[in-house]
């Protein structure tokens, strides 16, 4: 049944069985007012979220894309919901969960929450002053606070296991991008020591931060939660693909690291530690890079088949760029000064039929105008 409803809801558009299906069950759940304005919000590299008004509060459901692909994740989607909620009473600001889906809801796998105010949007968000990334890592280490045996039922994640799924994940992909061999080694090399477990969001970034009028009001998407290391968290948002172009401040996009671990420090999180920050930031980025992909993979298998999965994954090339340059600083002296050929010039103006490369070029500035927004 579960499974039937997941893959229904996945071939569900916002329509009328859709609206009506989330009536009922806004009603079961004790909300009542008319279900207004449904629509699926951009963005989200997995889940898909839905913002939607019932009577005269907001709300988001967030569900699984399918049965198939949840089956695949180490934490369920009631699970994810319980996170949320301990998360909520350790003071740590997030959306209230309002109910889960039942297999009856045919919605599918999720959950309905409250909808915060404010916005994701990386431009508006990386527009805040500096102050914005005190705020989160003060949420962070809220998060890091939190009772481990509250949430027993999180995955676990410890430095060498992580690295022996890595390599393993990397061999199932083919074994055959160099770079991230390369990243690969440099891990097993350099695996700190056993840190405390801690409950670790694991998607602390820009873009699952909720902010309104450069103030964070809320921190989203807690589908990799887990128990691990807090360094990674910190890492995490400072890699550069989750800095949206803002390379100059490595922390969050919106400061430097040393000023984002004072204020971590000060909120009570611990003692920041650069060799251990450097581990977790080159081990998320082949991590993403793997990820990317992976979501290769499903869209070719047909689990996924969205035209954002097929995207993202052309971007693993970028993490392979990044670790290159995470890591160049090891790199012997003699490689580091060698000289580096000159760029090609400019190719002449074009006449005649565009050609397959500006077609590109078109396709992307459409999704960017039109899709993206």
């Amino acid at each position: 049944m579960e499974a039937a409803s997941a893959e229904f809801a996945t071939a569900l558009h916002a329509g009328p069985e859709m609206m009506a299906a989330l009536h009922a069950a806004m009603i079961r759940a004790g909300c009542s007012g008319e279900l207004t304005g449904l629509r699926r919000l951009s963005g989200g590299a997995n889940m898909e979220s839905w913002l939607f008004a019932c009577g005269p509060a907001h709300y988001v459901l967030r569900r699984a894309p399918s049965g198939a692909w949840l089956a695949t994740r180490a934490l369920d989607m009631a699970g994810e919901a319980r996170i949320i909620r301990h998360a909520a009473a350790g003071g740590v600001p997030v959306p209230n969960v309002v109910f889960e889906l039942q297999p009856e809801d045919a919605l599918g796998l999720g959950f309905v929450m409250e909808c915060l105010p404010g916005t994701t949007d990386p431009e508006a968000v990386l527009a805040a002053p500096p102050a914005l990334g005190c705020e989160i890592a003060t949420a962070m280490a809220r998060i890091h606070a939190l009772d481990p045996r509250g949430a027993d039922h999180l995955p676990r994640l410890d430095a060498a296991n992580g690295v022996a799924r890595l390599t393993a994940q990397f061999i199932a992909a083919g074994g055959d991008r160099p770079i991230i061999a390369l990243g690969l080694a440099w891990l097993r090399a350099h695996l700190p020591a056993p840190a405390p477990l801690r409950v670790v969001h694991g998607d602390l970034r820009i873009g699952n931060v909720m902010v309104e009028a450069g103030r964070l009001t809320g921190v989203l998407d807690w589908e990799l939660a887990h128990l691990g290391d807090g360094h990674e968290d910190l890492s995490y948002g400072c890699m550069t693909v989750w800095r949206f172009g803002r390379l100059d401040k490595q922390g969050f996009g919106l400061t430097d690291v040393a000023t984002l671990a004072r204020a971590y420090e000060a909120a009570g999180g611990e003692r920041f530690d650069p060799a251990r920050f450097r581990f977790w930031l080159v081990y998320r980025t082949v991590w993403w890079a793997l990820g990317c992909l992976d979501m290769g993979r499903a869209w070719r298998s047909g689990a996924d088949r969205s035209l954002e999965r097929v995207v993202v994954a052309r971007r693993a090339c970028e993490q392979e760029l990044d670790l290159l340059l995470l890591l160049e600083s090891d790199a012997p002296e003699v490689e580091r000064q060698r000289h580096v050929a000159a760029p090609l010039p400019d190719a002449p103006a074009r006449e005649g039929e565009p050609d397959a490369g500006e077609m590109l070029t078109a396709i992307s500035e459409w999704l960017a105008s039109t899709v993206k927004p």
